[in-house]
């Protein structure tokens, strides 16, 4: 009896009945006043303001004209030392060392000199002999600015060592909030003589590589960044981080602090961008090949249309003409997944983003990193559903489109709106918003998931991000089948205020805003590259 209340509720169909959901969650449909970053200043670069759905933002525009302007952004810096080899390390060190070109400005990486990333590093022209490479610790002595890339773990097992290390009036540099997340948990700070700053490239380490050489005919093309300033020591500290994400071919650069970067990151990544479309893929696997019986129709029905279809229409027209470009018929089945999917998506999103603001994300993050040499990361493609994903895309026709299932449709755009009313509730600014939930979900991630599956996508990514998909994916999985499956095939009516709550998100017009800064370049995963993309065996 329990479970139908439910279920109704989920539908709106008992009047004053206040589903669990929604008590864990609280509800509410009223409009979110997101709050805008406070204004920052540059002197090497200029500000420009838009507005988002009512709220006004400062951005930087990057592109490779601006080249030029880097030692200005870099005044004072001679080195700058590229700690780690993982998944954001060798595309930033890359790119870093080609706009840097004919400076004086030098970029070397360090790393353990047992390392087995090093003959990586030499493999792109970071050498000893040149002093591009060399040990960590000594590199990091050495730097002006140091551009920590190793894993969260390693960061908050060594971060005493890396702290003394550095020399006093250097700049730390960041990719994620992370570390800072763990020092606030313990009690403890990043030193006072140094610069604390936050360049945020809202992609996977290869897609910043690939984009970035995909655009040196058009003026540049990459990966967007957020930029936040913790500490500014010596005054420098905006102008050093945005030089750094223009160098690393930034399209445009937005203003976030690293509390609010860590929580948007850690939780976005085990939600639309990782780990919430992988749970969505096999639960909607299963749904087809039961109806059906036929399993290449189910994977493309599935997968294929997420990556091939609906992510492209996203990221080029924006989530609400997606729906508006549907006929009558895939409308009505888009209503239907998403009024049923909707709840269930955002009771698992607020979840994660309770953990994550909490400290327990990280901290399970830190406890997984210690038990990594006895229970390393394992595949996550050997499914059935994936086994059926190799052979649909060794027969993939390239020159047609897939097309979208307005179901499937209605699932994945439910849990991409989910993400975003959880992220306004919790007054994130826009840019990161749409950023943290869409941009970086069509434009980065899906593409690698539609050349290869699934574990291409997640581990090419970030070992934080790999563990929280993997941890993530099978509550979303069970959930989706478990609640929205299970309303719909039990007739439940549609609730329609869920659907205009979606039609009316001001969060539209926020997209549409940022579509309008983004590169005409689509990333290429065939094309040439000096990145080297992972794959576990």
């Amino acid at each position: 009896m329990r479970l139908r209340m439910l279920l109704l509720a989920l539908f709106g169909l008992v009047e004053g009945f206040v589903s669990p959901i929604d008590v864990v969650r609280g509800v509410s449909r009223r409009p979110v006043r997101v709050v805008p970053k406070a204004s920052f200043e540059t002197k090497a670069f200029e500000k420009e303001v838009i507005q988002l759905a009512g709220t006004t933002e400062e951005i930087v525009r990057g592109g490779r004209d601006l080249f030029d302007r880097l030692p200005k952004a870099f005044e004072g810096i001679e080195k700058i030392g590229v700690i780690g080899w993982g998944s954001q390390a060798p595309a930033q060190a890359q790119n870093l060392k080609e706009s840097l070109e004919g400076t004086s400005i030098q970029v070397k990486i360090g790393l353990r000199r047992d390392s087995t990333s090093w003959s990586s590093a030499e493999s792109v022209g970071f050498t000893e002999e040149d002093g591009g490479l060399g040990e960590m610790f000594e590199t990091i002595k050495e730097s002006d600015l140091v551009i920590l890339l190793i894993s969260d773990a390693a960061q908050a097992k060594l971060y005493k060592e890396i702290f003394q290390a550095m020399k006093p009036g250097a700049t730390l540099g960041l990719s994620h909030g992370f570390l800072l997340g763990h020092l606030d948990s313990i009690g403890e700070k990043f030193p006072d003589d140094i610069n604390v700053i936050l360049v945020a490239p809202k992609g996977m380490g290869p897609s910043v590589r690939r984009l970035y050489e995909q655009g040196k005919s058009v003026n540049g093309a990459g990966i967007n960044s957020s930029f936040g300033i913790h500490q500014d020591k010596t005054g420098k500290a905006t102008d050093i981080a945005l030089g750094w994400g223009i160098a690393i071919g930034s399209p445009f650069m937005f203003e976030t602090t690293l509390t609010d970067e860590y929580k948007s990151d850690i939780y976005g990544e085990r939600g639309i961008l990782l780990g919430g479309v992988h749970g969505m893929v096999e639960a909607l696997f299963r749904r087809y090949l039961a109806q059906s019986g036929d399993a290449a129709s189910a994977f493309r029905r599935s997968c294929e249309s997420i990556t091939g279809a609906i992510a492209p229409a996203i990221s080029k027209k924006g989530i609400k003409q997606l729906y508006q470009d549907l006929d009558d018929q895939a409308k009505n089945e888009f209503r239907t997944a998403y009024a049923a999917s909707y709840l269930p998506s955002k009771e698992i999103l607020q979840e994660i983003y309770d953990e994550v603001a909490s400290g327990n994300e990280i901290r399970s993050v830190i406890m997984h990193g210690d038990r990594l040499e006895k229970y390393p990361i394992g595949k996550i493609d050997g499914t059935y559903t994936w086994t059926i994903g190799e052979s649909v895309r060794d027969q993939r026709d390239d020159s047609q489109t897939p097309e979208i299932d307005g179901f499937t449709a209605g699932v994945y755009v439910a849990m991409m709106m989910a993400q975003i009313d959880v992220l306004q509730e919790a007054r994130h600014s826009y840019t990161e918003i749409v950023n943290e939930s869409v941009i970086e979900a069509v434009d980065s991630l899906c593409p690698y998931m539609h050349y290869k599956g699934v574990a291409f996508m997640v581990d090419n990514c970030s070992r934080t991000a790999r563990l929280g998909a993997r941890k993530w994916a099978p509550r979303f999985d069970y959930l989706i089948e478990q609640l929205a499956f299970t309303a719909i095939d039990s007739g439940a009516t549609l609730d329609e205020s869920l659907i205009d709550d979606f039609l009316n998100n001001p969060v539209h017009d926020a997209v549409a805003v940022c579509a309008e800064l983004r590169p005409p370049v689509d990333i290429s995963c065939e094309a040439p590259s000096t990145v080297k993309e992972k794959v576990i065996a």
